[in-house]
């Protein structure tokens, strides 16, 4: 079994700030970093982390070869991240000191991928194995189908939310990954309630008040509480906490562990300042025993 992600790439440029920017604001930053990032790079290095085998499937500029590199280090399969003529993608993050966070995307090669290269990515994959994709990349709609009629299991983390492209794709999802906003959204834009979705299972993280878990096809709704901790930087949480899930999954793990193992890595990850670089591997999660 493996997990077959379609994902972007970034570059993550933090800064460190006292608050968060208001319009016409300037402010100095107290720090400056640079990282991997990408809501699918940080996806697939949870996957790998999590014990579990991930093909990433994304694209890069020629300023981003880093990037690569990094993602192999930490376990992840490359070989189908193409090289773009356009600049890889990054992200502005600005970190506050109650590690809140507010972030500027440039899409750049993340939007360049195309449907040809989402079929040979997918021509080794097989019934047992999982898609998953975010909405940082091209071909969404085309992935979803083309793993939906393999069989596949199809995961989808609906952010940055767009209600459109949430749509589009939710009658080939098997699950559904959101937070509590984007719940909502997803509900004012359609007119239909979570239990209404025509998909098996939806999973609505709710920050400090755990995580929610939804089986349309038992009728059941399930809460998870939250594990308590003092957050640092709150950047990646969900990203590591849907990862974390996805490899649950993919190992065997009924849903219910798969939910619980990726609220214990997320609540190591806001403890950490960073992203796709210090999310926690499995080690850390068994020896942190949080709840």
């Amino acid at each position: 079994m493996a997990v077959f992600n379609l994902g972007s790439i970034n570059a993550d440029l933090f800064y460190q700030v006292p608050h968060l920017l208001a319009p016409g604001e300037t402010l100095a930053s107290t720090d400056h970093s640079r990282g991997l990032g990408g809501k699918g790079a940080n996806m697939s290095v949870a996957i790998a982390r999590a014990a579990a085998r991930v093909a990433h499937i994304g694209a890069i500029g020629r300023d981003g070869r880093w990037a690569v590199e990094r993602l192999l280090e930490y376990g992840v399969d490359t070989r189908n991240i193409v090289e773009s003529d356009v600049a890889t993608g990054h992200a502005v993050i600005m970190v506050d000191d109650q590690g809140e966070n507010a972030i500027l995307l440039f899409p750049g090669a993340n939007r360049a991928i195309t449907e040809t290269h989402i079929s040979t990515a997918l021509e080794a994959a097989t019934e047992a194995d999982t898609f998953l994709f975010q909405n940082e990349t091209s071909v969404q709609i085309e992935g979803a189908t083309q793993a939906s009629a393999k069989g596949m299991r199809v995961v989808y983390a609906a952010a940055p939310f767009d209600a459109d492209a949430v749509k589009a794709v939710l009658p080939l999802l098997d699950i559904l990954v959101m937070n509590a906003v984007e719940a909502q959204q997803l509900t004012n834009a359609t007119g239909i309630g979570l239990t209404g979705l025509p998909v098996r299972d939806v999973v609505v993280t709710l920050g400090g008040d755990g995580c929610r878990w939804i089986n349309t096809d038992a009728g059941t709704d399930q809460t998870f509480p939250a594990i308590p901790v003092t957050p640092v930087d709150t950047t990646g949480a969900g990203d590591t906490f849907t990862g974390y899930l996805v490899a649950g999954l993919d190992r065997g793990l009924p849903i219910e562990q798969a939910i619980s193992l990726g609220q214990q890595a997320g609540a190591i990850m806001v403890t950490r300042q960073g992203t796709a670089d210090v999310i926690p591997d499995l080690k850390d999660v068994q020896d942190a025993r949080l709840g």
